[in-house]
């Protein structure tokens, strides 16, 4: 999977090292440290490089950046909005006290499933297979019951692929070609 890494502005310097931050502990810029995640964090023109998989991710999915607004003692929170959604998701430090990459099952309804698994697949992340539940109902857990392909007749809310973001949430793209009546 690609590094997505971003520039970042905001440094400091500690002992006469260029520092910058990370999950709110500073790393050397001239060291390369790890952030921890598989990145590292480098020096780039004057400033810091910030390792920040979760922002570079999802703008490299083509999603809206909103908001990203730092707060005092730390605190931060970046809001983004993928195309053609009313829906946005936020994260940042300090927003909740869930462990990052915590979060699974989160849904992307979609119109055409292998298109959609293209499209994502071309942005450079890794993406399962099409599948469906074999009880023919809504995905298991995990892999349990998975079906490679989509579902028969591609029968709306049936058919899934799945990826993760580098920090390990867990997303499902989902094919509605016919909302429920009252949706």
């Amino acid at each position: 999977m690609r590094c997505w890494c971003l520039d970042f502005d905001d440094e400091r310097r500690e002992g006469g090292v260029r520092t910058v931050p990370w999950a709110g502990q500073w790393l050397s810029a001239s060291t390369g440290r790890s952030c921890g995640r598989g990145h590292e964090a480098r020096s780039g023109g004057g400033a810091g490089v910030r390792c920040r998989p979760g922002k570079g991710f999802y703008e490299s999915l083509g999603w809206r950046l909103d908001a990203d607004f730092p707060g005092d003692g730390g605190f931060r929170v970046v809001q983004l909005t993928p195309p053609g959604s009313a829906c946005s998701i936020i994260f940042g430090s300090g927003v909740t006290s869930a462990a990052p990459g915590s979060a699974e099952g989160l849904q992307l309804v979609v119109t055409d499933i292998e298109a959609a698994r293209a499209e994502v697949v071309d942005r450079g992340v890794e993406v399962s297979e099409v599948f469906h539940d074999t009880g023919g109902v809504f995905h298991h857990a995990g892999t349990e019951a998975r079906a490679l392909g989509p579902a028969p007749e591609h029968k709306t809310y049936g058919s899934f692929a799945s990826f993760s973001d580098p920090d390990g949430n867990g997303w499902f793209l989902q094919e509605v070609t016919t909302r429920l009546p009252g949706r």
